[in-house]
């Protein structure tokens, strides 16, 4: 005979108040991504799963939303020749299944993160890497009178190089005097004469030391039912937006080449974030205007103990007001 367990979480609380998220976070599972003619990409990814709950129940069934994703994840398996998905789908699908179970909430919203191995070849020796990047999707779901409504995100969060132009500039204002100050010493040059010939060696000649930080890029794009937002492309902005990319493989050859352009290239935590924005008006121009964007940069500080961090939240309506893009 089949035990009858009491519904514990249905009961009423002692303190009748409403909770914003409750859930399950840090759950591993293999997903696999479909693509049409080739293999699935296979995605090691947590998942964190989220439902609001109302003042009158004491819990949620914490158990129906890993069920959930275990079925959503299995359907998804089943199909994987014969459809197209990407993984803000697959998150708003997860989501609009959570309230479906969760009867008793109006909110929902589920948040994904996977490891993607894309080939790279290293700038100069053409040597074949395998480079990781973080892809992101979230989905927010809601219940009204009208049905269940669901907004969805997709992003990615990358790590390359950053030079600091400030110290850039002292180095070579410092590469300069001592230049300019030889140049008087030891060849009795006239100090004017000298200042001006040390200017063009260092402009020309010389490419003068900066501090580096691995910065850490991420950017969000909201996903508008019947649009598409390539996470290659996001991938791209990020990589592009600072003063160098980083690889697991580098000659020496390649080695120098990274280290140049990211001095050439120098580049402010704001000055990422405002590179990514500028990007995304010139690459996403058919998402509408009201499209929430999310655009973070954090440079891992290497002569201070502290990190430098910059973030815009906005829409592609206002970025394009604000950078001429509309």
């Amino acid at each position: 005979m089949r035990r009858c367990f009491p519904d514990v979480q249905s009961a009423s609380p002692h303190i009748p108040a409403h909770i914003t998220r409750v859930g399950i976070t840090g759950v591993k599972k293999l997903v696999k991504i479909p693509r049409p003619g080739k293999r699935p990409i296979i995605l090691v990814s947590t998942f964190n799963l989220f439902v609001d709950l109302p003042a009158h129940q004491k819990g949620i069934h914490m158990s129906r939303s890993h069920e959930v994703l275990s079925d959503v994840l299995e359907e998804l398996e089943e199909s994987v020749e014969k459809r197209r998905v990407v993984i803000e789908d697959l998150c708003a699908c997860i989501s609009r299944r959570l309230l479906e179970r969760h009867e008793y909430a109006t909110r929902s919203e589920v948040q994904m993160t996977g490891e993607l191995i894309l080939q790279r070849e290293t700038p100069v020796t053409g040597l074949k890497t395998q480079e990781p990047y973080k892809i992101i999707g979230r989905a927010v779901s809601r219940r009204s009178e009208d049905g269940i409504s669901t907004r969805k995100m997709v992003g990615a969060e990358v790590v390359g190089m950053t030079a600091c132009p400030c110290a850039l500039e002292m180095m070579r204002e410092d590469c300069r005097e001592r230049i300019a100050r030889r140049l008087v010493e030891e060849l009795d040059m006239d100090p004017e004469e000298a200042d001006e010939l040390a200017e063009v060696i260092v402009r020309e000649d010389v490419h003068p030391m900066t501090h580096n930080q691995r910065g850490v890029g991420t950017l969000m794009i909201e996903v508008p039912e019947s649009e598409m937002v390539s996470i290659n492309d996001i991938i791209e902005i990020i990589e592009e937006s600072m003063s160098a990319g980083t690889y697991e493989l580098l000659k020496r050859p390649d080695e120098l080449a990274v280290t140049k352009k990211a001095c050439e290239n120098p580049k402010f935590v704001e000055d990422c974030v405002r590179e990514m924005m500028k990007r995304v008006v010139e690459r996403f121009d058919h998402l509408p205007d009201d499209t929430v964007v999310v655009v973070r940069q954090v440079n891992k500080e290497s002569i201070h103990k502290h990190d430098a961090f910059a973030e815009r939240v906005t829409t592609m309506g206002e970025l394009r007001e604000e950078l001429g893009g509309g």
